[in-house]
């Protein structure tokens, strides 16, 4: 998927961001914001770990993509794989549109949607463990939580 990128290990923020900018400056979008999601610093963990269902994610991401072109904008994302450490990205997503209150709107919408729906299983990383961070996780409609 052109629009929606997963990278092993942590992000690369400025060359994904540098990238979008570069490639949609130039399509007469007058708003570009991007959300970048850093690791935190808490619980005494030394970061996280994610495993990524691809075909449930693709279809999400499908139907953010639709919605988006109604309202002629563009929605990019990058997520991690495997683990990434405090202070490092795993997740960023950006909306390109002609109108900024349309980029505004929706980048809240996709950020908050994707953590309540996306595929994506989320692990502490502690003492070199991964513990599956089950209290920080949310159901998706449909399906169990994994044990």
């Amino acid at each position: 998927m052109e629009n929606l990128e997963l990278f092993e290990g942590s992000l690369p923020v400025e060359r994904i961001t540098n990238a979008w900018y570069d490639k949609y400056r130039n399509s007469n979008y007058g708003a570009i914001i991007t959300f970048v999601g850093v690791v935190r610093d808490e619980n005494k963990i030394d970061g996280l770990s994610f495993d990524i269902y691809e075909p449930i994610l693709n279809n999400w991401f499908n139907s953010w993509e639709e919605k988006a072109k109604e309202l002629k904008a563009i929605v990019l994302m990058a997520h991690s794989r495997g683990d990434v450490l405090n202070h490092e990205s795993s997740y960023i997503a950006a909306v390109c549109s002609p109108k900024r209150r349309v980029a505004l709107e929706l980048i809240d919408e996709f950020v908050e949607d994707f953590k309540a729906q996306a595929p994506i299983w989320k692990y502490d990383i502690l003492n070199g463990n991964r513990i599956y961070a089950e209290d920080r996780s949310t159901a998706i409609k449909g399906s169990g939580l994994l044990s």
